[in-house]
């Protein structure tokens, strides 16, 4: 049973992952096939896949309380089901309301699929054996928005948008197969009365906040009507957290902050992963908009990051074993956020060579601080509260990347309006790569207050004591 735990057992909530994240890559790619097809307008498609994220952030913070009440293995097959026949109604959608409600129920089902699949990882997996599991889990998050695109432009151009979603049933009966097979089955926890106030404010909350920030820039809402969704959004989730000091059983627990490791792999870590979370929005532009090249060839150049992310997966338990957490984060951390500098010298003329050398390079330091960032937060989360600290870490991560995007789009547009210029160009970009690599910086002070032997139980490595001098 343990090499079903250590292996296959990550592979499939991978599986799981791994459709979320392909699924919300490639549609953008096929959006204009899609509104002339269904006869309305990209910018009113737009809008409608937005429901996706709306349900996706409202449910995520209950996914933990869920989890524990009815039995992780249970929700995660349902959820998987719901997410899979969403889709075929998705790729069967005859209209514009059909589609916005069946993406509204595939969000549910993304809602607890994923997070619940972590929470049997993190439960069913030694934590000596946690990393190479979390490595597996990273590939998907790291590889889908870069593959995705790609993908997507050539099911679209030689098939027909509807493949993008009817692709999902082989994999979504892959993967419910096999938690049927090898998922341990942990039994349903006594667990208090759910926070219907706390859910309302949280859902509400973090699904105007993120709503707002993702639409940043696309032309959905004038700037006042956009800014005025974030505030609300903040506004509530500062009611929450007000709520959250009130009540012993919060939907979204903050007291979890108080571990360390925890605290530092969201709160840090949410200013690295703003930082890359923007690199899968900014490379594809640079080289369309900037480099005049064609989707299809831009994905092929960027699928480069994503060859970089799957050999980290062979090196990250390595790596964590010779330097340990807190030496790995910080110099891993830096060099990394130099590859997204980087990225801002690209220039047409660059060799090939060069641009795929630091994309590789960068997907591998992306990939092993991603890993290291996911297995400390659990490192010293005690079993009883692995649901909730899963509930807390995951709303922190789709918060971060969202707000990635967000930045991202604002310090294109700032730079853009500075030149004068009336279209994005190399500068811009070049800008805009900078400004959110320096931002990926601000975590290194934090980690450099980790304890030596953070997280030493997970990466097995051994911190030498400092030498005992003795009385004279």
């Amino acid at each position: 049973m343990a090499l079903s735990n250590s292996r296959i057992l990550p592979l499939v909530v991978a599986s799981a992952l791994f459709m979320e994240n392909m699924d919300s890559t490639i549609i953008a790619t096929s959006l204009p096939a899609m509104a002339r097809d269904l006869g309305t307008s990209p910018v009113s498609l737009k809008l409608a896949f937005t429901t996706y994220l709306i349900t996706l952030t409202v449910f995520l913070p209950i996914s933990a309380w869920v989890s524990d009440k009815f039995g992780a293995k249970k929700v995660f097959r349902i959820a998987m089901v719901v997410f899979t026949l969403a889709s075929l109604c998705c790729a069967m959608a005859p209209s514009l309301g059909w589609l916005v409600a069946a993406r509204a129920v595939q969000g549910l089902g993304g809602a607890m699929m994923v997070p619940v699949g972590r929470i049997i990882v993190l439960r069913g997996v030694p934590k000596a054996e946690l990393v190479n599991a979390m490595a597996w889990l990273t590939v998907p998050a790291l590889v889908g928005p870069l593959v995705g695109p790609p993908i997507g432009g050539f099911i679209t151009t030689y098939f027909s948008w509807h493949w993008i979603f009817w692709m999902h049933l082989p994999i979504g009966i892959l993967g419910i197969t096999m938690a049927t097979l090898f998922m341990p089955d942990f039994p349903p926890e006594k667990v208090a009365a759910l926070d219907v106030k706390g859910f309302i404010l949280s859902g509400l909350g973090l699904s105007l906040t993120v709503f707002g920030m993702t639409i940043i820039g696309r032309g959905l809402f004038t700037g006042p009507e956009t800014a005025l969704l974030v505030i609300a959004g903040l506004g509530l989730i500062y009611a929450y957290v007000r709520h959250a000091q009130k009540v012993p059983h919060p939907i979204l627990d903050l007291s979890l902050l108080s571990i360390d490791t925890l605290r530092v792999s969201i709160m840090a870590g949410s200013f690295y992963r703003i930082a890359a979370g923007a690199i899968p929005f900014l490379m594809p532009l640079l080289l369309q908009l900037a480099f005049n090249l064609t989707p299809f060839q831009s994905g092929l150049i960027t699928c480069m990051s994503a060859a970089g992310a799957l050999m980290m997966k062979f090196l990250a338990a390595r790596a964590l074993k010779a330097f340990g957490y807190r030496q790995l984060l910080i110099f891993n951390g830096i060099i990394s956020c130099a590859f997204m500098a980087a990225m801002g010298l690209f220039r047409e003329t660059t060799p090939l060579a060069i641009i795929y050398a630091v994309l590789l390079f960068g997907g591998l330091a992306r990939s092993l601080q991603f890993t290291s960032l996911n297995s400390i937060a659990y490192a010293d989360v005690s079993t009883p509260d692995i649901a909730r600290a899963n509930g807390l870490y995951t709303v922190a991560q789709q918060l971060s990347l969202a707000l990635g995007v967000a930045v991202a789009a604002i310090i294109l547009e700032s730079s853009q309006w500075l030149r004068g210029a009336a279209e994005l160009g190399q500068a811009d970009f070049s800008t805009a790569f900078i400004v959110v690599a320096l931002g990926g910086l601000i975590a290194i002070p934090e980690f450099l207050k980790l304890a030596p032997a953070a997280g030493a139980a997970l990466s097995g490595h051994a911190v030498v004591p400092a030498p005992v001098k003795s009385a004279p």
